[in-house]
C-alpha cells in the first residue's frame, strides 16, 4: 500500500476589468490609453487578484451599440484605437512586474456574427486586433461570444459559424492563442423575442461547433470559458453539465471560469417563467422597436424579471436554492470541475465577474472592499475544494480508505 502527499492544487484567482469602468476616468485614459491598464493592476494587488482579465471593446464613440442599451456596458480597458505595439506592450509589462498581478486573457464580448456584414466585418477586424495585443502580451487566449445573425435560424448560424468562425480561429492559430466562448444567451442584446442570441449557450452547441473546428483542423483552438450564472438562468447545474461533458468526451472543453452567480427570483419564475418577460416591456413603442437606447434596455427584462447577478459571497447560503439550481453551490462548483474536468490548475483562471448591480459602484474607495471581500471568499472556496479533492481522491484512495457519504449527484436535484 502506497502513501501519497497531500498536495493541493489551487487556481489563479482574478477579475474582469469591466467592473472597474471608470476607475480611470475618460478624460485620462482616452488621451493616455495604457494608463487604464496600469490603473487595474495597481488596483488587482490592492484587492488580493493574482490577475486581471483585461475587458477590450470598441471605444464608445465607434461602437454601433450605445452604452445606454446595454445591461452591462462593456469596458474598453484595452483601448486599441491605436495598435498596440511592442512600445506598449513593454510599459504594460513593467505594471505587471510592479504590481505582481499578471494578465489571465483579454476578452472581447461582441456580436461576431451581426447580419450586417459592415457591422460584422468591424466586429471581426477588432477582434483580430485583440488576437494581436493577447499575442504580444504573452496571453494563452481571448475570451469572448459567438453571437447570432438574427435573420437566420439556429441551424444556420452553425453554417454560418463554420463560414466565419473558421477563418477567425485560424488565425488564433497563427498566432498561438485560444479562443474561448463564454455562454451567456444573451436573451436582451435584441428587442425581437429571441432569447438565445449568442449561440454558444450550452455543451451542446459547444459540441456541434466544436466537431465543424475539428474538422478544419483548430479544434485547438475553441474551449470554452465557463460561467455558472448562465446555467442557472436556463435551469442547468454546474455538475450535470460537467458530468455531461465527461461522459460525451468533451471534458476539455472548458478551460477558464467567471465566478458570477444568479439567484433565481421565485415570484418571477411564477410570474414569466425562464423565458422572461414577453410583452409590454417597452422596448417597443408604437408597434415598432424603440429608437431610444434607454427603452431598447427593456429588452433584458426577458432576464431581469427573473433573476438577478450575484457576485461571489454576497448572496445568502441558501442549501435548498442549491438543491434547486436557483443560485450557485461555490463549493460543490469548484469540487465538480475537479473531479469531471480535463483542467490544467495552472493555466485556467477563476475571474470574478462583477455585474451585481447594487453593488456596481464605479467609486473606488467604496469598490474596493467589495471586491476584496468577493475576491477572499472565492480564493478560500477554491481552496476548500481543492482540499477536499486532493484528500478524497488522491490521498485516501492511495491507503485504500473509502470516502464517507454520497454528495451532490449529476442530473438530480
Amino acid at each position: 500500500m502506497s502513501v501519497r502527499n497531500f498536495e493541493p492544487k489551487f487556481m489563479k484567482l482574478g477579475v474582469l476589468t469591466a467592473a472597474l469602468q471608470e476607475l480611470t476616468p475618460r478624460s485620462v485614459r482616452d488621451p493616455d490609453p495604457d494608463r487604464a491598464i496600469e490603473d487595474r493592476l495597481y488596483f488587482g494587488r490592492e484587492i488580493g487578484a493574482d490577475v486581471i482579465q483585461l475587458s477590450a471593446a470598441l471605444h464608445p464613440s465607434q461602437s454601433d451599440v450605445p452604452a445606454e442599451a446595454m445591461l452591462d456596458p462593456v469596458a474598453n480597458t484595452l483601448d486599441l484605437r491605436a495598435p498596440f505595439d511592442a512600445k506598449r506592450r513593454d510599459r504594460v509589462e513593467v505594471a505587471v512586474k510592479e504590481s505582481k498581478v499578471g494578465i489571465s486573457d483579454i476578452a472581447y464580448f461582441d456580436n461576431l456574427l451581426h447580419d450586417d456584414r459592415t457591422v460584422r466585418g468591424k466586429k471581426l477586424d477588432f477582434m483580430r486586433k485583440v488576437f494581436d495585443a493577447a499575442a504580444l502580451l504573452g496571453a494563452p487566449a481571448v475570451c469572448g461570444f459567438v453571437g447570432r445573425d438574427q435573420t437566420k435560424s439556429m441551424d444556420q448560424n452553425l453554417e454560418a459559424f463554420e463560414a466565419i468562425f473558421v477563418p477567425l480561429l485560424k488565425d488564433a492559430k497563427s498566432r498561438g492563442i485560444r479562443y474561448r466562448v463564454e455562454q451567456c444567451p444573451m436573451p436582451g442584446w435584441t428587442t425581437g423575442d429571441n432569447f438565445h442570441n449568442n449561440i454558444a449557450y450550452s455543451p451542446g452547441a459547444w459540441i456541434a461547433m466544436h466537431r465543424i473546428c475539428e474538422r478544419h483542423g483548430v479544434g485547438d483552438q475553441l474551449r470554452v470559458h465557463y460561467d455558472p450564472s448562465h446555467s442557472i438562468l436556463m435551469g442547468q447545474d454546474t455538475r450535470s453539465i460537467f458530468q455531461f461533458l465527461k461522459d460525451s468526451g468533451y471534458a476539455f472543453l472548458i478551460d477558464g471560469f467567471h465566478v458570477k452567480g444568479q439567484v433565481i427570483s421565485a415570484k418571477g419564475v411564477s410570474e414569466w417563467g425562464y423565458g422572461g418577460q414577453t410583452m409590454n416591456r417597452g422596448d417597443w413603442v408604437n408597434g415598432k422597436p424603440s429608437e431610444k437606447p434607454a427603452d431598447q434596455l427593456n429588452a433584458w427584462k426577458k432576464q431581469t424579471v427573473l433573476c438577478e447577478h450575484e457576485l461571489p459571497g454576497t448572496a445568502r447560503h441558501d442549501p435548498l436554492a442549491y438543491l434547486q439550481n436557483r443560485t450557485v453551490d461555490w463549493l460543490d462548483h469548484q469540487l465538480a470541475a475537479r473531479e469531471l474536468l480535463s483542467l490544467d490548475l495552472k493555466t485556467a483562471p477563476l475571474i470574478v465577474e462583477h455585474e451585481y448591480g447594487p453593488a456596481r459602484t464605479q467609486d473606488k474607495e467604496k469598490l474596493k472592499p467589495i471586491l476584496a471581500g468577493s475576491l477572499a471568499f472565492t480564493r478560500k472556496i477554491d481552496e476548500a475544494a481543492a482540499c477536499m479533492f486532493a484528500l478524497q481522491a488522491e490521498v485516501l484512495p492511495a491507503q485504500g480508505i473509502p470516502v464517507q457519504g454520497r454528495g451532490r449527484e449529476a442530473f438530480r436535484s
